[in-house]
């Protein structure tokens, strides 16, 4: 893909510990729906948090656990729209945003932006909100050294 598209992607087959553990870095990390399916998500934003370069960021968007989000985000997009496979989500590993932003500050970073993003089936389209009820974004970044 990356070479039919001409652009400089390069493509990794790992786990984020395995990267780690490998010395590697980044400027910018993107989890993006991924926090709400691992084992454990302090030990995985700690990993993350290794490969931010000083000055980089990483934003992590993900689920919270609150009843409105089971109802919509597990109930309603699995169960009754099946706009996902059931048992994608397990209310369980969903994380509230104190939890994610207590991980991301043992990780070294700091939480400089935080929003709530809802979705509007009619006009087919995401916006931002103040309400992080059900999907939210953070972001964060590593002190410059």
């Amino acid at each position: 893909h990356a070479a039919e598209a001409g652009v400089g992607i390069d493509y990794r087959a790992a786990t984020a510990e395995e990267l780690a553990d490998a010395g590697e870095t980044f400027d910018v990390i993107l989890n993006m729906e991924v926090v709400e399916h691992v084992a454990d998500v302090d030990l995985f934003v700690a990993k993350c948090g290794q490969m931010v370069r000083p000055g980089g960021i990483m934003f992590v968007a993900t689920i919270n656990r609150t009843l409105k989000a089971l109802g919509l985000a597990i109930i309603g997009a699995e169960y009754v729209l099946r706009w996902l496979p059931r048992g994608t989500h397990q209310f369980g590993k969903l994380v509230r945003p104190d939890e994610l932003e207590k991980a991301l500050g043992a990780a070294g970073l700091t939480v400089i932006d935080r929003t709530g993003v809802i979705y509007h089936p009619l006009a087919d389209r995401w916006q931002r909100s103040k309400d992080m009820d059900v999907n939210y974004m953070v972001l964060a970044e590593k002190a410059s050294v």
